[in-house]
Formats: structure tokens, sequence, C-alpha cells
């Protein structure tokens, strides 16, 4: 959060999105989902692996219910904040697939935010390169090849709690305040909010 964060005068906040994992291997996505509603399904790879529509609506709806009660621990009775006409910056711990990523991206589009910038650490060198036809700007730091899964370019990467992003959320809506000031300036000029 810290320096990034107070270099862009930026509000964060949390935008969730929960992975559709392949039965029997979680970590292969064939699908994601995301707050507000946004579904994307790898049909091709459903079809080629002869997964049943039945399954796909199964994991969704397992995944729907842990998304709705992230939702509740993490924003309490703090709406989402209005996205339209402002520039968003969605970040992650990496993209392999980019169905995670992919569903966020189409949910917040339907809120209509002037761009949609996606910022990561690493990533697939090909999933980089596509999300250039999704968004409006991708950042990757690193695109290593080969590329296996993101968890193997960190030295930790474990699962951050809901405490932890609690405490995030509640450190950032104590500073928010003080990025809207910075948003706009005494001449009107309009900023930009960030996730």
């Amino acid at each position: 959060m810290g320096e990034t964060l107070e270099a862009l005068a930026a509000p964060l906040d949390v935008f969730l999105v929960r992975k559709l994992g392949f039965p029997g291997q979680e970590e292969l996505a064939m699908g994601a989902i995301a707050s507000g509603g946004a579904r994307v399904l790898n049909t091709s790879l459903l079809r080629r692996l002869h997964v049943p529509t039945e399954t796909v609506d199964a994991i969704a709806a397992k995944e729907l219910r842990e998304l709705e009660r992230r939702e509740e621990a993490y924003r309490g009775a703090h709406a989402l904040p209005s996205v339209r006409g402002k520039t968003i910056i969605l970040v992650d711990d990496g993209l392999a697939t980019g169905a995670s990523m992919h569903a966020a991206a189409a949910a917040l589009r339907r809120q209509e935010p002037a761009r949609i910038v996606v910022a990561v650490p690493v990533g697939a060198p090909s999933t980089c390169e596509d999300f250039g036809a999704i968004v409006d700007e991708v950042v990757c730091a690193e695109m290593p090849e080969p590329f296996v899964a993101v968890g193997q370019w960190y030295d930790d990467f474990s699962q951050t709690t809901d405490d932890e992003v609690r405490e995030l959320l509640r450190r950032a809506r104590a500073e928010r305040p003080a990025a809207r000031i910075r948003e706009t300036s005494p001449a009107g000029r309009k900023g930009a909010s960030h996730f």
C-alpha cells in the first residue's frame, strides 16, 4: 500500500474475484467470477477437457458463496466506491491464465471507468500480451520463460489472511480523505482513483 499509493495519491480498495478451478486441479483456472456478477469461462479448454456445464455451475456456486463471505468480511457496511469516469489500476500477484483478472476487468468495465490498467509483478508472456486487447494498459514487470505458475516466482506465496486484508482496508479508508483532497486541485482539475 504505502509509497506507491502515496505517490499516486490513489485510494486502495478490494475487488473480489474467485477462480473456478478444474476438479482435482484447482490451480488450473477454467474461469472466474467477480463482484458484480461477471463470469468468464475458458470455453475452449472446457470443451477440450469435456467438463459438463453442471460441474462448472456447481463450482461457480461454491465460489460465489466464498466471494460473498469475503465481500461481507472485507467491506462490511462500506459500499464499493464509484469507478465511473476514473482510471482503475487492477493489481494481482501475477498472471498465469489471466482468468481472474479477466473477470475483474469485465465486471469493472460494466461500471464505465475511464481506463483500466492491469499491473502485476510477474506473468506468462502470452497472457500479458493478450491483456492488451482486454484493458487499456498492461504492466507486467517480469515475463519469464518458461512460465509454469505464479507461485514459483515468490519466496513466500502464502495466502493473505482475512485479518490482514481488513487491516489494510482499514488503514486505506483512514487515509482516503487525504487522497480525495489531492484528487481535486483548487483549479478544479480532476484526478484519478485507483483500486
